[in-house]
C-alpha cells in the first residue's frame, strides 16, 4: 500500500512545480527536483522487482527505440496541442467575446479538420510509411501554433486566424491514425492492447503536463485583466507549445526509416517478436 500511496506523489512533485507561482523559489525547484528522481526511481524499481506494481506492462518495451520514441513525441506533441487549445478557447471567448457555443463552433476548422486529413494519412502512410506522415504533422501543427502566434491580437479578425486552424487541424489528422500503428508495429501481436494502453496514458500526462505548464507560462507574462495583457501572456505561451511540437517532429523525423525484417524487431531480444511480426515505420 505505500508503494501505491507513493506513486502519485511522484507525479504530483512535477505537477506542482509547473503551476506554482516563482519558477525559482526554492520549493519549485524542490518539487521539479524532488519529482525528476521519484520518477527515476520508480522505474528503475519496476525494471528490477520480483513483483512490480505494474505486472501488466512489460519495461522492456520501452528498450525498443522506436517505441520509446513514438511515445516522447506524443508526450510533446500532446502537451503543446492541448495547452494550446485550452488558451485559445478562452482566447476567443474572454478576447473575441464569443459565447463557449460560438467559440466551439469557430474551433472546428481545427477540431473537424482529422476527418479528411485522417482517412488520407492512413492511406499515404501505407504507402510510404507511417514516420514520415507523422513526422509532416508534427511539423504542421508546429507552425499552426506559431501562426497563431503571429496573427493574436487584442482585435483581430476571425478569418484572420483560419489559416493557423486549418494547418493545426490537417497536421492533427496527418498524426492519429499513423502514429497508432508506430506504436503497435513495435511490440508483439499479444503485447499490442498493453502498448496502446501505454501509448494513451503518455498522451495524457502530456496534455495535463501542456495544460499546467502553458498555462503557467501565460500567468507569468500576462492575465485576463485586459484583452491586451491576455495577448501578452497568450503569445509566449503559443511559441512554448510550438516548440514542443517542433520537438516532437524532431524526435519522429529521427526514428529507423521504414524497413522489413526477417527476425525480431530491433531492440528486443530474440524470440519476443515473431518472424512476421510487423517492424516498418
Amino acid at each position: 500500500m505505500k508503494q501505491h500511496r507513493e506513486q502519485p506523489a511522484r507525479r504530483g512533485s512535477a505537477v506542482w512545480a509547473v503551476v506554482a507561482d516563482g519558477w525559482t523559489s526554492t520549493p519549485v525547484l524542490g518539487g521539479f527536483f524532488a519529482g525528476t528522481v521519484l520518477l527515476v526511481g520508480f522505474v528503475r524499481y519496476e525494471l528490477r522487482a520480483e513483483h512490480p506494481m505494474l505486472p501488466m506492462l512489460p519495461m522492456r518495451i520501452f528498450r525498443h527505440r522506436s517505441f520509446s520514441a513514438i511515445n516522447a513525441a506524443s508526450l510533446l506533441m500532446f502537451l503543446g496541442m492541448f495547452g494550446a487549445i485550452f488558451l485559445l478557447s478562452q482566447y476567443l471567448q474572454t478576447v473575441g467575446g464569443y459565447s463557449p457555443m460560438e467559440a466551439g463552433l469557430r474551433m472546428l476548422p481545427w477540431t473537424a479538420m482529422p476527418m479528411i486529413a485522417g482517412p488520407l494519412a492512413g492511406a499515404l502512410s501505407d504507402r510510404i510509411g507511417g514516420g514520415p506522415v507523422v513526422t509532416v504533422g508534427m511539423a504542421l501543427n508546429a507552425v499552426g501554433l506559431g501562426l497563431w502566434a503571429l496573427a493574436v491580437e487584442p482585435q483581430v479578425s476571425y478569418t484572420a486566424l483560419l489559416p493557423a486552424l486549418i494547418v493545426c487541424g490537417i497536421g492533427m489528422g496527418m498524426f492519429f491514425a499513423p502514429s497508432a500503428n508506430l506504436v503497435m508495429s513495435t511490440v508483439r501481436p499479444e503485447e499490442q492492447g498493453i502498448a496502446s494502453g501505454a501509448n494513451n496514458a503518455i498522451r495524457e500526462v502530456g496534455g495535463a503536463i501542456g495544460v499546467a505548464s502553458l498555462a503557467a507560462v501565460f500567468s507569468a507574462q500576462g492575465g485576463y485583466g485586459s484583452a491586451s495583457l491576455f495577448v501578452d501572456g497568450l503569445v509566449p505561451a503559443l511559441w512554448v507549445g510550438a516548440g514542443a511540437v517542433a520537438l516532437a517532429a524532431a524526435l519522429a523525423f529521427l526514428m529507423p526509416r521504414q524497413r522489413k525484417a526477417d527476425g525480431p524487431a530491433a531492440g528486443l531480444a530474440a524470440g519476443d517478436a515473431p518472424a512476421d511480426a510487423p517492424v516498418a515505420i
